[in-house]
């Protein structure tokens, strides 16, 4: 009997230990020593919803600079473009002016028609036009000369800088002593135009076929 008292003991013991070195169930699991707290940012940040949100940020920011780069870009290609063009009418409408002065002249007042082509001339023209023009008045006074041009057509031939050409077909009638020519004149005129200040006047005048 004794030896069977002993023996049972001895297994009694032996699944004791082996209780002690079985593995625990989950629930009485605890955590390793070595995993520290995880902080709630760094686990925000691992998700995919996340990732995505901030890619989306970046492409609507780059989005949004490259939107207002073009916009600028265009805004000053479209001011360019109004410039060019306040530029070119402002030739077109000294040229044609300057058309209208050269062909308008009444011999009562050519004194001031002379003086209102000096005004809207410049350059070399208007030098020599000046030089010019005491014998010019004498002549229409003399001859009671009354000639009045209408531009029909008019356009900017070429541009360059501050300067340009302007053509202009002009109609012109014209009275001597009171006596109107039967058929008015046909001439076709390119008009030298050159910005002056924040103006422009007429610098050339030649009478084309």
């Amino acid at each position: 009997m004794a030896n069977d008292a002993d023996t049972a003991e001895r297994e009694l013991s032996g699944l004791t230990d082996a209780g002690a070195d079985a593995p625990q169930a989950d629930g009485d699991r605890q955590p390793d020593a070595d995993v520290g707290d995880v902080d709630a940012a760094d686990v925000l940040s691992l998700r995919p919803g996340r990732s995505g949100v901030r890619l989306a940020l970046v492409v609507g920011l780059v989005t949004v600079v490259a939107l207002g780069g073009a916009i600028g870009w265009l805004s000053h290609r479209v001011y360019q473009s109004r410039q060019t063009e306040k530029q070119w009418n402002m030739f077109v409408q000294v040229g044609k002016q300057g058309a209208l002065n050269l062909t308008t002249i009444n011999w009562q007042q050519a004194d001031s028609d002379v003086q209102r082509i000096l005004d809207s001339s410049t350059g070399s023209f208007h030098d020599d036009f000046a030089t010019r023009a005491p014998m010019f008045i004498e002549v229409v006074k003399q001859a009671k000369s009354i000639t009045q041009g209408a531009v029909t057509e008019v356009g900017l031939e070429s541009e360059d800088g501050d300067q340009a050409q302007v053509l202009a077909a002009v109609t012109v009638k014209e009275s001597n002593g009171g006596v109107p020519e039967d058929q008015p004149k046909m001439w076709r005129m390119r008009i030298g135009v050159q910005k002056v200040g924040d103006g422009a006047k007429v610098s050339n005048v030649q009478f084309v076929p």
